[in-house]
This record gives structure tokens, sequence and C-alpha cells, in this order.
């Protein structure tokens, strides 16, 4: 039975990967999780600089899920070299490296510090935080995504995934961008635009008004759009977006997505991650496929 898969140069040995955001730099989860059960892990998005986030209160459950309004608090690219990244490169995983920005020169920056660094397996940008106070996020627009990723192209041979947002009127032309500018496999979706209001008090819940959505909710949303993309670009797509059980990451990847990616569920469960692959390995077995790849894509 097959389990592996590869995202440009990158190999996994479990097609799960822990998504940006709720898995924190993994290091935290140590003693909680069956990191073998994992593909790779996905860090909290790194900037520059340090940041604090956004105003407090920054996440709030709803019936369907989550909204979060975080702001990338991370310690910057510095801190994490010298806190976090000793301790990940102890973990039984690959580290994919989630880097944001406000300029494309931060971008830069950032990749050039970490690219010959051990540890780091991969890249994916955060083209698509929903929390930052920005006039357009830079995945709304193919021409600056193809132009950014074109940039960061250059600068590594390591594998090179980007996260793009799902509020765009054309997703796949959004794709085919992060494909033209070079990219190893396109990352979708990010959460969707959301806010909640306390009727009381009359005032927005979330410190920073707004946040964005996830969780359980938007997976049909999400498994279309996934589905879309895989249909129109020749690189690998990493789905996900309300995944919670192993029938749900199955759905994403037979709509297309190579590899699958747990978020909001981490929240619930850190080992969820476990209970996904036996799932998987289960319906394998059933159906007598001992090729995960077999499947990819076949509605």
């Amino acid at each position: 039975m097959k389990l592996s898969i590869k995202l440009g140069k990158l190999e996994l040995d479990s097609p799960i990967i822990c998504a940006s955001g709720t898995f924190g730099f993994g290091e935290e989860l140590r003693g909680l999780v069956d990191f073998k059960a994992i593909g790779a892990i996905t860090t909290k998005t790194l900037t520059l600089d340090s940041r604090k986030g956004n105003p407090p209160p920054r996440i709030y459950e709803t019936d369907g899920g989550v909204i979060n309004s975080v702001g990338m608090e991370n310690p910057g690219v510095e801190g994490f070299i010298k806190h976090k990244l000793p301790l990940i490169s102890k973990l039984k995983t690959k580290c994919i490296v989630s880097v944001g920005g406000f300029s494309n020169k931060e971008y830069e920056e950032i990749i050039r510090k970490l690219v010959e660094l051990n540890g780091v397996d991969a890249f994916e940008i955060n083209l698509s935080c929903p929390n930052l106070k920005l006039k357009k996020l830079v995945s709304q627009n193919s021409k600056a995504t193809y132009t950014l990723v074109k940039l960061l192209r250059k600068l590594t041979k390591k594998s090179l995934f980007v996260k793009i947002t799902p509020e765009v009127t054309d997703i796949v032309q959004i794709a085919k961008a992060v494909e033209d500018g070079g990219a190893d496999a396109v990352s979708l979706v990010n959460t969707y635009f959301s806010m909640a209001i306390d009727i009381e008090s009359q005032k927005p819940i979330l410190g920073n008004v707004y946040g964005g959505y996830s969780g359980r909710a938007v997976k049909p949303m999400s498994l279309y759009k996934v589905w879309k993309v895989a249909q129109n670009v020749n690189i690998p797509v990493i789905g996900g977006g309300g995944i919670e059980n192993f029938s749900d990451a199955i759905e994403f990847i037979l709509a297309g997505a190579t590899a699958v990616s747990l978020g909001t569920v981490n929240l619930v469960d850190p080992d969820s991650s476990k209970t996904v692959l036996i799932g998987i390995k289960e319906y394998m077995k059933k159906k007598k496929i001992t090729d995960i790849n077999d499947i990819r894509g076949l509605v």
C-alpha cells in the first residue's frame, strides 16, 4: 500500500500536511502528536520582523467553524531561526516554512535568510492572509501573483508552494499565474472573509472587526475550488478547507488534490492526522487500492 506523494522535489511518506496557523511550529505539540502520520507540517507564517498580531479577541467559534483574526503573530525570521528551527529539525516529519510579507522585497529577504538552512524542506508563500488590513491580497491579482512567484522561484531550488485565497472571481486564473511563475504546487484554500457581531454590545466580536472563516462549513466550497483548479493546472494541488476525517480527505484526493491539508480540526484534536491516515488506509484496503495516487482526480 503506497501512501507517499511528491510535490516538486519534496517527497512525503504521507499525503497529509498540517496547515499553517493551526499547528503552531509543530514543536509545541511534541508528546501529543504522532508525527510519523504526518507527511509535513507547515509552520505559522513568518514575516521579516516579529509581529504581535491583531488585538483580541482574535478567535471566535461559530456553529459551523471558527473565525480567526490572529494577524500573523510570529517571532520574525531571526527569532524563528534561533528559537524554533532547532526544535523543528528534531521532529520526525518534513517542515514547510510559510512565508508572508508586506512587499516583494520582504518576501525576498526572508527566503534569502532561510534558503540554505537545514530543516527547511520547502516553502509555502502565503499570498492570502485575510486578517490584515490590506486594500487587496496579492493572490487577488494574477499579475502581482505571477511577478512575486517568478521572483522567489529564482532564489531557491527547494520546493515552492503558493497559498491562494478563495475570495476571487476566477480562482483558476490565479492558480495559472502561480504555475506560470514557476511554483511547484498551488495550495488552496485559505480562509473566507467573515465577521460576527455581538447584538448586546452592538459591536464586532473580533478586535480586528473581521477575520477568516474555516471549518466544516466551508468544505463544499473548498472542494469545488480544488476540483476546478486541478482540472486546469499541471502542477500538484494541495487541497484543504474543512477536512475533519478520512472521508473528507478522500473527497479532496478524488477531486484532484495530491496532498490534503488539515487545519481547523487540529484545534480540536492535534493528533487528527493519525486518525485520518488510519481511515485512508482502511478505505484503500476496502477498495483494493494499492497506490493513493491512483485515485487522484477520478472525479
